[in-house]
């Protein structure tokens, strides 16, 4: 059995570093599942709907998967890892809008990469209107040091937002074709009260609690100043958390990062603010990281037979 709850409260009462329009679709589709009969979100007239798991299909997809990737990199030297759709912190069994993509698979895979002798350089392919914040500046950290082990690119294919950019901004490297999109440089939280719902079907709530604040952001009543300021100084304080990271990643100053007040820039654009670094397709983005892989695998291949080469001839001065 899905846990919906477990959504629902990664939807609500957390700063999240998304866009709006995602946080909006991904609360209508809990106001669907959880019958919340939330009334004021606008997402014109789409309705998200819920895929159901299938073990089997998932497991054969994966196998799939990965003798794909081990083929491309036993023949570019490249390890392309998706960092798709929305942004969680831990993997979960179930997909309540679109694909998810976790933190903890996305080290998991750099680390294996970083690993293995046969990758050269590693390629983020990037489409993600971002996602949760618990675990993104850990990782994003992790990124930013692995650039020193191999060379790493990110390409926004095509859009890297909020989370999603924070993690191409630590990775470095940005390529953007000209219809695509980066930034959103901002935290966002949604609290959802259903108080008057309540009391319309006759529910009466009443929480025992110890402890000021422990019953902050509850559900069941309206927002207290008290609640708020609690939530508001959580969006600001990952929102300079936030502004930091990109300019310590980018180079830029953090007035700078923070005057784009999280707007997202098309094309040409991301290259003036600083988000990103040439213009070109993602195909020719592949084509040139496999290019550089190729050349990299060469020279070093021919420093190994030089040196094999080498110690032949060492070993017929002893004969």
């Amino acid at each position: 059995m899905k846990n919906r709850f477990r959504i629902a409260g990664m939807i609500f009462n957390q700063p999240l570093m998304v866009t709006e329009s995602m946080l909006d679709q991904a609360a209508a589709w809990a106001n669907q599942q959880m019958s919340l009969n939330i009334v004021n979100l606008s997402l014109n007239g789409a309705q998200p709907q819920m895929m159901d798991d299938d073990n089997g299909l998932y497991e054969t997809a994966a196998m799939r998967a990965e003798s794909s990737r081990r083929q491309m990199i036993a023949d570019t030297g490249v390890a392309i890892i998706p960092v798709h759709g929305v942004l969680v912190s831990r993997s979960m069994q179930m997909n309540p809008c679109e694909t998810m993509t976790s933190y903890e698979q996305l080290r998991g895979q750099v680390s294996a990469a970083l690993a293995d002798p046969a990758v050269e350089q590693i390629a983020f392919d990037i489409d993600s209107p971002g996602g949760s914040t618990v675990g993104a500046f850990e990782l994003a950290d992790f990124l930013f040091e692995a650039r020193g082990v191999k060379p790493m690119s990110a390409i926004t294919h095509y859009s890297a937002y909020s989370a999603g950019y924070l993690i191409a901004s630590a990775i470095g490297n940005v390529s953007m074709s000209r219809t695509s999109g980066v930034g959103s440089v901002g935290v966002i939280a949604k609290h959802m009260d259903v108080s008057a719902r309540n009391e319309q079907m006759g529910v009466k709530v009443t929480t025992v609690y110890a402890g000021a604040h422990k019953n902050d952001l509850s559900p069941h009543e309206p927002l207290t100043d008290q609640s708020l300021k609690f939530l508001n100084d959580m969006v600001q304080g990952y929102y300079g958390q936030f502004v930091d990271s990109v300019a310590r990643y980018r180079g830029i100053g953090a007035d700078a990062v923070r005057s784009t007040e999280a707007g997202v820039f098309m094309g040409q654009q991301g290259i003036d603010v600083g988000f990103a670094d040439r213009i070109e397709t993602p195909q020719a983005a592949i084509d040139r990281i496999a290019a550089q892989a190729r050349d990299a695998r060469v020279s070093r291949n021919s420093k190994q037979s030089i040196g094999a080469r080498a110690k032949a001839m060492a070993l017929q001065t002893q004969i």
